[in-house]
């Protein structure tokens, strides 16, 4: 394993440990000794990366610190590769461009061995089923999910019955065929799914919902399996 490779690693398992680690297990993880662990962790704060502690006490990463150049393994270029294809081909217009705008950028810092190896990938997305087109700009809802803000729907049914709607949005569901907007209907008192092709316009409110995403994330897997059809409208 080259020095930058090994350096690599050791970021990517500081990421992993949000608390405080010490030295022997993270130098257990990389596989090297405890005094070569000592000094990668000299070499990435010298690089700019804030690893606070000491040894004895345990050691972690603050956010913010991007070792360059930008390095990937094979297999997590094929991962980075193959989602950036099924996103730009099945999400909608502004996610499937930033989609294939990420990938630019990666391929841009990566060196060139590994652009190549980018550049190279066999591995495919099958085109699917065409997507029912949004009404509404699905770029809103990613913004009400993100700053946990209420949305206000006009929701039509199976039966194209319109009915209006507040929510907490607080995640996207992406098939191949659908896409579901996952919230909490204030309307149901309850979790519902609802097709973003049925939503004939959407607003959102001033108000943020009271409880934080995190937690209603939570909730909501602990009764989805519980719901008649996954609580969809």
């Amino acid at each position: 394993m080259s020095r930058s490779e090994r350096l690599f690693d050791l970021v990517q398992v500081l990421r992993r440990h949000r608390h405080p680690v010490s030295g022997r297990v993270l130098a257990s993880e990389i596989g090297v000794s405890l005094r070569t662990l000592y000094r990668d962790i000299a070499s990435l704060q010298a690089q700019g990366a804030t690893i606070e502690g000491e040894p004895g006490v345990g050691y972690v990463l603050r956010p913010g610190f991007l070792l360059p150049p930008l390095m990937f393994t094979p297999e997590e270029i094929e991962a980075l590769v193959l989602g950036s294809r099924w996103v730009a081909g099945r999400g909608d217009g502004p996610l499937a461009e930033a989609a294939r705008s990420a990938l630019a950028r990666i391929g841009a810092v990566l060196p060139a061995d590994l652009r190549e190896e980018m550049d190279a990938n066999s591995l495919f997305i099958v085109p699917g089923p065409d997507i029912p087109a949004d009404i509404i700009d699905a770029a809103l809802l990613r913004k009400a999910i993100r700053t946990e803000h209420k949305l206000q729907l006009t929701y039509c049914d199976a039966a194209g019955t319109p009915s209006e709607r507040v929510i907490w949005p607080f995640a996207l569901a992406f098939f191949d065929q659908v896409r579901l907007l996952i919230g909490w209907c204030e309307l149901r008192g309850a979790f519902r799914s609802f097709r973003t092709d049925r939503i004939a316009s959407a607003e959102m409110a001033p108000l943020r919902y009271p409880t934080r995403r995190p937690e209603l994330i939570r909730q909501w897997k602990l009764v989805k399996h519980d719901m008649p059809d996954h609580g969809q409208e």
